[in-house]
């Protein structure tokens, strides 16, 4: 135990700056841990809670910020890119846009303890072209929200940690073939749920141009083009293509009721 509290002692405050910083940046980083460690080296007076849980806040504010500013120049690009790290793209955005639609701003100061939105938000909020200050605002309250949560759980349960410690170093061996046994499961998992939802890499897709000659022909009567982008790309002055109409994601078990059986139905999104 002494071993692991000189080790936090001297590396404490780099280790959590890094480990909050990856967890802001979509990596798969356990931040939450670190800063329950950090916690309790603050109860044991290894480490200053005021340094520690501060170089928590600015290494969030830090990525988040970034992500802000990234979501903002390059809009869907970055949100798709991130959403193709999960099983599932079209829910996480979906998921992502309709939190956002139904708490509004709110959603930056609780996303750090929403797995899949807490990387999601930051982009999000820029490429709807939130205000920088107000983002700002909104995410430092969320990032020391988060901080003070998990850090004063970790420096409330100083001894229980303690306790898990020394049982994870007497046990050192047996720990990494855990390790080694759920890496390996995980991986198992995630193949699995990929071939589950490949379907989603084969939605039958159609040209502009294709398109376009379809609208401009006789067959024009046969054809129904339907604007289906989240909320906070799509307003009611919004520009859409021309006889095309508006179909709500947020409500969509009501709105499918209305269409029509007999057309070709072409979808578009952001």
């Amino acid at each position: 135990m002494n071993s692991l509290l000189n080790s936090v002692s001297q590396h404490g405050y780099l280790l959590i700056f890094l480990a909050a910083l990856g967890e802001s940046l979509g990596l798969p980083v356990p931040a939450a841990l670190a800063v329950i460690a950090v916690g309790a080296a603050a109860a044991a007076h290894v480490l200053s809670a005021t340094i520690a849980f501060s170089c928590a806040i600015v290494a969030i504010m830090i990525g988040d910020t970034l992500l802000f500013f990234l979501g903002r120049y390059t809009g869907w690009a970055l949100l798709a890119g991130l959403c193709r790290l999960s099983l599932n793209p079209e829910n996480c955005i979906l998921r992502s846009a309709e939190s956002f639609y139904k708490r509004g701003r709110m959603t930056l100061v609780f996303a750090k303890f929403i797995p899949g939105i807490n990387t999601m938000a930051p982009p999000l909020a820029g490429s709807m072209k939130m205000r920088p200050l107000q983002f700002l605002r909104f995410d430092v309250m969320g990032a020391c929200l988060y901080v003070l949560a998990y850090g004063g759980l970790g420096y409330a349960s100083r001894d229980f940690v303690a306790r898990i410690t020394r049982r994870i170093q007497s046990a050192g061996h047996v720990f990494a073939e855990i390790v080694l046994v759920a890496i390996f499961v995980y991986i198992v998992y995630r193949i699995v749920q990929y071939w589950r939802y490949r379907v989603t890499d084969v939605v039958p897709r159609i040209a502009v141009p294709e398109l376009a000659n379809r609208i401009a022909s006789e067959k024009r009567a046969n054809v129904l083009v339907v604007d289906v982008r989240s909320h906070g790309y799509y307003d009611s002055g919004a520009s859409r293509i021309a006889g095309s109409i508006r179909l709500e994601p947020n409500r969509l078990a009501d709105e499918l009721k209305d269409l029509p059986h007999d057309k070709d139905i072409y979808l578009y999104c952001t």
